[in-house]
This record gives structure tokens, C-alpha cells and sequence, in this order.
């Protein structure tokens, strides 16, 4: 998603081709052994292959929102650093932990030291770093909607009335309703998706 979201935000087109993670085309393999998504290959024919770094490169092309405008400021780092590196883990043991697992909770309850932090944050501003949105922004919202939807009815109880304004500012964008199209697996012979400019 974040991808896609600097993509839609930087006004470039591409072509996009969708790739199952359980069902990944040989074809996808060789042009990234590594097998995980985002990927992205430029005109130059230069392979991209994390998505902060897709992000970046985006932005770097076209920033019509100045959106990496505090991409050097060093609590933006240091927060990506926390979400790439802490948060997300816990995240995905809280994810996909069975409800009968003792480590689910466990998971939760170390991912919400970073989520009270981040509504303490979130009371400067409507954004993280501004009253409009930036990079740090697109690049931490996919994980708390990941995170909300494990169990939203116990989220929306939580003491985070920062964080449930800036997520739902977020889902209910253009922005991210117009990523959000479900594509069918990219098969070779499928006729090209090419994704156009968006208004913003």
C-alpha cells in the first residue's frame, strides 16, 4: 500500500500487475528472487525493491503536496525505524496469532506502547508533522489500519481519539479509496493495467 500510495500522491503512470504472495508467477521471481512486494521497475530499467525506498523515489520524481517535506527531519526516521523494525512485529504476531493464543494479547499489548506514544503525537496536529499530510503519514497508516482491522470493535473502544480522527481522515481520502481497487493475479498474455493520473 505504501506503494501505491506514493504512486497515486506523485501523479506518475505505471503499469501495475498484481502478485500473489501464496501464488507468485515464475515470471515476478525472476525479476525479483527475493519474491516480496512492492517492486518496481523504472523506465531506466532500475529494480526497486522496499517500499520506502519506492516511496521515496516517487516523491523524489514529482511532489505536488510536499509530502517529503520533513523526509529529513531526524523524529521521522527515527519513527519509520520503530514501525519498519518494532511495531511491525508485533503487528503481525497480533495478526496472525489463532484467538485461542496466549502470545495474541501479548502482541497487542506491546504494539499499543507505540500506539499511546502516537496519539500523544497526534494531538499537535492533524497529521503527524503538519495539518496536512506527508510521507511519515502514508508510510505508518497501512499498519494502523492493519491493526485496527484485527478487531475494530476493540480498537474503536481504545483511549486514542487522535489516532481513530487521523486513520479515519486517512480511509475516508481519495486518496486511499482510489488504491484501494481489487485487481485480478497478473497472468502473462493479460491484456497491461495501466494506471493513470489521478486528481488530488
Amino acid at each position: 500500500m505504501r506503494a501505491r500510495l506514493a504512486l497515486y500522491s506523485a501523479q506518475i503512470e505505471h503499469e501495475h500487475r498484481e502478485i500473489l504472495l501464496k501464488d507468485k508467477h515464475p515470471t515476478f521471481l525472476k525479476i525479483s528472487p527475493k519474491g516480496t512486494v512492492p517492486v518496481l521497475i523504472t523506465k531506466a530499467g532500475d529494480l526497486i525493491e522496499e517500499s520506502m525506498d519506492i516511496m521515496k523515489w516517487a516523491l523524489d520524481n514529482n511532489d505536488p503536496e510536499h509530502l517529503l517535506s520533513t523526509s529529513s527531519d531526524t523524529y521521522f526516521n527515527s519513527f519509520i525505524s520503530i514501525v519498519d523494525n518494532n511495531f511491525k512485529i508485533h503487528l503481525d504476531g497480533y495478526k496472525y496469532s489463532r484467538d485461542d493464543d496466549k502470545n495474541k494479547i501479548k502482541y497487542r499489548d506491546e504494539a499499543c506502547k507505540f500506539l499511546n506514544e502516537l496519539n500523544l503525537k497526534l494531538a499537535k496536529n492533524n497529521w503527524l508533522m503538519a495539518n496536512d499530510p506527508k510521507i511519515c503519514d502514508l508510510a505508518i497508516l497501512p499498519f494502523i489500519r492493519q491493526f485496527a482491522n484485527v478487531d475494530n470493535n476493540w480498537f474503536s473502544n481504545q483511549p486514542w481519539p487522535n489516532i481513530h480522527r487521523w486513520l479515519n481522515s486517512f480511509l475516508e481520502s481519495n486518496r486511499f479509496l482510489s488504491i484501494m481497487y481489487k485487481y485480478k493475479k497478473w497472468e502473462i498474455g493479460h491484456s497491461p493495467i495501466h494506471i493513470k493520473k489521478f486528481s488530488l
